[in-house]
């Protein structure tokens, strides 16, 4: 909400003005944020991802199974991912839309 319309509203001035009176105890300044540099975030996002590991085996093999439901009132999903280990991976997912047959 922009200052001027929340300012021109008594009762949302009067509530600003009493947080800015109960913040007061605290020692908080305001610090506006910093546009952040193109450069900078390129260099944040190559030092996080790093160059591809050379021990990653490319041959192993996830599984993916998908099942789907749907009835007049909800419809959703089953999924089993299963890691090259075996391990199972199971989410149940409920679709919050309007789906047809």
């Amino acid at each position: 909400m922009p200052l001027k319309q929340t300012l021109g509203k008594p009762d949302t001035s009067g509530r600003l003005i009493k947080w800015a009176v109960e913040l007061s105890e605290y020692d908080i300044s305001y610090l506006p944020r910093t546009t952040i540099k193109a450069q900078t975030l390129a260099d944040f996002v190559s030092e996080v991802a790093g160059a591809p590991s050379e021990e990653t085996p490319r041959d192993e093999k996830w599984l993916l199974h998908v099942d789907g439901s749907s009835t007049i009132q909800v419809s959703g999903a089953g999924i089993v991912i299963t890691s090259p280990q075996g391990e199972d991976l199971k989410f149940a997912i409920k679709f919050d839309f309007k789906s047809f047959k």
